[in-house]
């Protein structure tokens, strides 16, 4: 894998917890001999699939607020406009002005208040987000970065395909999470799910967020 992975806490955290999805497809790859009528292995395969958008969905909320932190440290005009014109409610402004937070500490948990009610797994959700610490557009650049560093030139990902394939894995998500993975208007057959397609929305949650990561990081323009 040519993109290197950030040494950061929230991306170990992240890779932790993606290692827990991998080890439930293993677990159910490891009981497939002996499935029975009691057991219903794919329920393994799906409780990683929900794992692994968990995963990113969590590894976005505590990058944002990393940078922040260490955006919120720095000049104003050295910000991104959408952190520049961050409000905050009147009694954190006033806890800043008795000097019994700083203003970084103000903004990050104001921050963290708000996008504790909020799930990042819609790609516009997380582009707007990520507005708060980057002018850059980050679909458009990680799409670049998939093809170029992971498939070395042999894909053609652009914004709105890559988008779509991580729309593509939260509303799978979603409905195993909301709707049992029912099949539409039935209300006993699931759909089906097996080990090499959770691995492949595994590797591509992977994928995704290394080049998040990775555009995040670049200081280029």
């Amino acid at each position: 894998m040519a993109v290197s992975r950030p040494q950061t806490r929230q991306f170990e955290a992240f890779m932790t917890n993606l290692s827990y999805a991998r080890r439930m497809v293993k677990a159910g790859r490891m009981l497939t001999p002996f499935r029975s009528p009691t057991i219903d292995i794919d329920d393994f395969y799906r409780a990683a699939w929900v794992q692994a958008v968990a995963a990113i969905d969590h590894w976005l909320h505590e990058e944002v607020l990393r940078r922040v932190a260490e955006l919120t440290l720095q000049d104003s005009p050295s910000m991104p406009p959408q952190l520049r014109r961050y409000e905050l409610p009147l009694h954190r402004v006033e806890a800043v002005r008795r000097g019994e937070v700083t203003l970084s500490e103000a903004v990050v948990e104001h921050l963290r208040e708000k996008l504790a009610v909020q799930a990042l797994q819609h790609p516009g959700k997380i582009a707007e987000v990520l507005k708060l610490v980057t002018e850059k557009k980050v679909w458009f650049e990680a799409a670049g970065c998939i093809n170029k560093e992971f498939f070395q030139g042999r894909t053609t990902f652009n914004e709105k395909t890559l988008r779509g394939r991580y729309l593509e894995i939260t509303q799978r998500r979603n409905k195993i999470a909301h709707d049992a993975d029912l099949i539409d208007g039935d209300l006993k057959q699931r759909r089906p799910i097996d080990e090499a397609e959770v691995t492949d929305a595994i590797d591509w949650i992977e994928r995704i967020a290394l080049a998040i990561a990775h555009v995040l990081d670049d200081e280029g323009p």
